[in-house]
């Protein structure tokens, strides 16, 4: 998924002026998963918003994913979404047959996560685009930032990752029809049951792995942390026929703006190519969440999320923020 190329972002988020309210319990400061702002002294708010461009030929599942990708962010947090607003920009002489199915793809992915559509709007835009804003609730003994990471944690990755690289090889027929459905079967799984597992495991911090790619959060979660993550490139879990359609240059752009992004804050190892580099960087939709856990209880979690891999560990600052191996 695509977002505002990181510079941009950080020049226009300069112009606004500082918030003097002490309800706000996480703001964008760190560029955290979603807002928090503190009802009372027994529950936090949890408020995000999300949409993007079609990453499905079938409109339901496009839905689907939007919804999902949007929950994620909530689910992130150790929140439960409670309700939903969807956004829509669609063309005012397209198929509203097509956007009806788009919807009810969204529809029902929100009722079986127990989250109530309550409304939305809709411009007319040539570009189609789909996404929810979600508010939920956390207790606040419950609350996970992505600030939160302990050296001697380790890191563990919920599922795999290359979504970006295969939309695009899809978009270029060069994904066949096991890769594409493997992509599209990931993107439509939510982060609720990872949530709670991560709860149980007493997480120290998480985040949602979405538009900057593993790097580009890992970066943000190290930052916030004011530590140093240690990766094992060989230990991180791709779909299928990722690393082959990087050789086929079927990159996003996103590739470019998430290497700027975390700029010199990041030492590779030699023997980690270019390849590989790519693949790290790949921009994600509806992707897993990436977890800062203690070490005593990684296998409980491992165990309890398929596809859930352990891919590195967490130390005091030592140089860069990140150290791929």
């Amino acid at each position: 998924m695509a977002k505002l190329a990181p510079g941009d972002l950080a020049q226009v988020l300069s112009k606004l002026p500082k918030q003097d309210n002490d309800r706000i319990v996480v703001g964008f400061d760190n560029a955290d998963d979603a807002g928090v702002y503190r009802l009372n002294d027994e529950t936090y708010l949890v408020q995000t918003l999300d949409f993007f461009t079609p990453v499905a030929d079938d409109p339901e599942t496009y839905g689907r994913i939007a919804a999902v990708n949007s929950l994620n962010d909530v689910y992130a947090m150790g929140g439960t979404p409670l309700t939903a607003m969807s956004i829509v920009c669609y063309p005012q002489k397209g198929d509203f047959n097509v956007l009806g199915d788009i919807l009810r793809g969204g529809h029902i992915a929100m009722v079986e996560e127990g989250v109530a559509v309550v409304g939305g709007h809709s411009v007319d835009d040539q570009e189609i685009k789909i996404g929810y804003s979600i508010t939920g609730t956390v207790d606040p003994k419950g609350l996970i930032t992505n600030a939160g990471a302990k050296p001697g944690d380790v890191l563990i990755l919920s599922k795999p990752i290359g979504t970006g690289v295969i939309n695009t090889a899809v978009k270029f027929e060069k994904a066949s029809e096991a890769t594409a459905n493997a992509a599209l079967k990931t993107m439509t799984i939510s982060a609720r049951d990872a949530s709670k597992a991560m709860r149980e495991a007493n997480a120290n911090a998480c985040t949602d792995v979405t538009g900057f790619g593993l790097l580009g959060h890992a970066f943000e979660m190290a930052s916030a942390s004011d530590v140093t993550f240690e990766i094992e490139s060989e230990s991180v879990p791709f779909l299928p026929d990722v690393l082959e359609l990087i050789e086929q240059k079927m990159l996003t752009r996103g590739d470019k703006n998430n290497r700027e992004y975390v700029g010199e804050n990041i030492v590779f190892e030699q023997s980690v190519g270019a390849t590989m580099q790519s693949a790290l960087y790949d921009p994600q939709t509806a992707g897993g969440l990436l977890l800062s856990i203690p070490r005593e209880f990684a296998d409980q979690f491992l165990q309890s999320i398929e596809g859930s891999t352990l891919i590195g560990t967490v130390t005091e600052k030592n140089g860069a923020l990140l150290q791929v191996g």
